[in-house]
């Protein structure tokens, strides 16, 4: 059995997390498919820009996508989201930040981890658990941040991955961080030294992400 230790001090997953399901599930293979895609966009160590983000090349991982805006240093609200994320929230999550997904506990630990990936850049996959109170069963999840170039340049977007491994149950789900592991752009470039990192061959034709398809929700900003 493979596990982990759990480096986020706000935890209350325990000490050691179970990772099979998320080496052989559903879990980990979004996350894999999300990052081969923005792996195949960078260009010279270079952001890809968000309108290179073709849903085409999402297609069968749309619904547990999403989109964010930096709106402050550390805080991101979401622009795009598919239905697995209105599923574990109960209700339609444009708009709100991304740390309505946490624990307060763990809010500051999100801030943290956003400001590195929109600043250095770099790239975040985080363990996630949602506790089982009140009679819900745990629930652990995986999120990947991926950041983005907005139209004007700046790094202020992010493509992002959020699958939950389990029955959701009764929502709204809240989560703390059992794991992070953040990586920068700079370091992406290097050989890989795991095979479960290799591009999987999933860019699509680039054209701007002008509608949103079925699973995601469009929300309007003055530089898209």
């Amino acid at each position: 059995m493979k596990t982990f230790f759990g480096t986020d001090a706000n935890s209350d997953f325990g000490k050691i997390i179970a990772m099979d399901r998320f080496d052989s599930g559903r879990s980990l293979s979004p996350i894999r498919q999300a990052e081969a895609y923005w792996t195949a966009l960078l260009t010279g160590g270079e952001v890809p820009m968000r309108s290179q983000i073709d849903p085409r090349g999402l297609e069968n991982i749309l619904e547990y996508t999403f989109v964010l805006e930096r709106i402050a240093p550390g805080l991101a609200r979401f622009r795009l989201a598919g239905s697995h994320l209105t599923k574990l929230a109960g209700m339609e999550v444009r708009g709100m930040p991304l740390t309505a997904y946490f624990e307060p506990s763990a809010r500051g630990a999100v801030t943290r981890h956003l400001d590195r990936v929109f600043s250095q850049p770099a790239i975040a996959e985080l363990g996630l658990v949602s506790s089982g109170k009140l009679g819900r069963a745990k629930l652990q999840a995986r999120m990947l941040l991926l950041p983005l170039k907005s139209d004007l340049g700046d790094i202020s977007r992010a493509l992002g991955v959020l699958v939950s491994d389990g029955p959701i149950v009764s929502t709204p789900r809240r989560f703390t961080i059992a794991e992070n592991k953040i990586r920068t752009v700079h370091d992406i470039q290097k050989p890989p030294v795991r095979s479960g990192l290799q591009n999987m061959g999933l860019a699509e034709e680039q054209a701007e992400f002008k509608s949103a398809p079925p699973h995601l929700r469009l929300v309007s900003s003055r530089d898209d």
